[in-house]
């Protein structure tokens, strides 16, 4: 499924750039957040690709009142698509080109395939559990990608932030870490920064919904990293899980490779 997912991907990519190109309309959704023709445009492709090979049901962003997918629908779903058509709207509003196709694959509550496509970088990160996570620029032949070792004492620990939420909470993590190097993104490619080794760090302190990071954790535990939530009663740090729960909200996370007592107790203090 892999190879027809990321052909889906690439499909919805090229759908968003023809709108991208263009001067598109711009509407508002229900909670007020920006909603794009290509939004649309992409959801609509990706639906009806995954409906040729597969019978899983789909869960998109862009799923309205009209597609009938409420909580008791979705609490007896135990493999199923999880879709962000486009995750960055306002980048792609803003002409930033931070943002992304994101495809899962969820069973049991857990991420085992995912695909990130950056149609502007025509990027893609991939990964499903038994064949490992790669990433591909262009024609490129894909590259196999790891998460970094974490820093030892008087290296730089590199950390990636979002750059529209959280800054003052992500300057008060980044204290207690001693030589640091930030840098601020846009959509799901902060996680995948974290996968490719190219940051040790990414502390979510903002609200996210599960479509926002299904894929890319899928893609960072496979390149050997974590996407944990804390237990604030206990301080305990558990993987990030799906279709738990009616709210579709995440909690605040944190990407990593290995836990560090640098870092966790100061995250799970931010985290209340």
């Amino acid at each position: 499924m892999l190879e027809q997912t990321i052909d889906i991907a690439r499909k919805a990519g090229d759908a968003i750039m023809a709108i991208y190109k263009t001067d598109y309309e711009q509407y508002e959704k229900s909670d007020s957040s920006p909603l794009t023709e290509a939004d649309l445009a992409a959801h609509h492709i990706i639906i009806d690709g995954l409906k040729t090979f597969s019978d899983y049901p789909c869960l998109s962003e862009e799923s309205g009142e009209a597609d009938g997918i409420d909580w008791l629908q979705r609490k007896d779903w135990g493999t199923y698509w999880l879709i962000d058509p486009l995750d960055g709207t306002k980048e792609f509003i803003n002409k930033n080109d931070e943002f992304t196709v994101n495809i899962a694959l969820i069973e049991n509550g857990k991420a085992i395939l995912g695909v990130v496509y950056c149609p502007p970088l025509d990027r893609l990160y991939f990964a499903e559990k038994t064949s490992g996570a790669f990433r591909q620029d262009g024609t490129q032949k894909a590259v196999k990608i790891s998460v970094a070792d974490a820093p030892v004492a008087g290296e730089t620990w590199k950390v990636v932030g979002s750059r529209r939420h959280g800054a003052e909470a992500l300057e008060k993590f980044a204290e207690q870490l001693g030589d640091v190097e930030t840098v601020s993104m846009g959509s799901s490619l902060k996680l995948c920064l974290v996968a490719e080794g190219a940051a040790h760090l990414y502390p979510r302190l903002a609200l996210t919904c599960e479509w926002d990071t299904g894929a890319a954790q899928a893609v960072v535990e496979i390149a050997g990293g974590q996407v944990l939530a804390p237990n604030i009663a206990t301080g305990e740090l558990t993987p990030l899980m799906y279709g738990q729960k009616e709210a579709l909200l995440n909690p605040f996370f944190i990407v990593c490779g290995p836990v560090s007592d640098i870092w966790q107790s100061t995250f799970v203090a931010l985290s209340k």
